[in-house]
């Protein structure tokens, strides 16, 4: 399974980005996806994940009300759009999938990993 994530940049404080993330294998829309974030110097954090079908979302604290995860049902692509931005989510974004149907949160639940894109807030 091969897993390739798009859409990060350059944004200024306060703007949005959409990462969208897209699964090599179509059994990817029986799994749940994530979204993980390394920020230099610092251990990858979850940030973000979805239900296989979209039923069920979670999200780290510090992104709550301003990001925002969703597919489309049936598909193995996972979105994650990001409004009001600050520079302390600048990271790189790796989207994963995972073993099995739930969104969890925890990185060992996940058995494919993409590489990441980089987002970069700036002040």
């Amino acid at each position: 399974v091969q897993l390739q994530a798009y859409g990060g940049g350059l944004v200024q404080a306060g703007g949005s980005l959409r990462l969208s993330c897209t699964s090599s294998r179509r059994t990817g829309s029986n799994n749940g996806m994530g979204w993980f974030r390394q920020a230099a110097g610092k251990e990858r954090e979850f940030v973000a994940a979805i239900n296989w079908d979209g039923s069920s979302t979670s999200y780290a604290d510090s992104v709550k009300g301003r990001f925002t995860i969703y597919r489309e049902k049936g598909k193995s692509t996972v979105y994650l759009q990001m409004n009001s931005l600050k520079p302390e989510d600048t990271a790189n974004y790796y989207c994963a999938q995972n073993r099995w149907a739930g969104a969890g949160s925890e990185s060992s639940g996940y058995a494919y990993w993409g590489r990441g894109t980089l987002v970069t807030v700036s002040s």
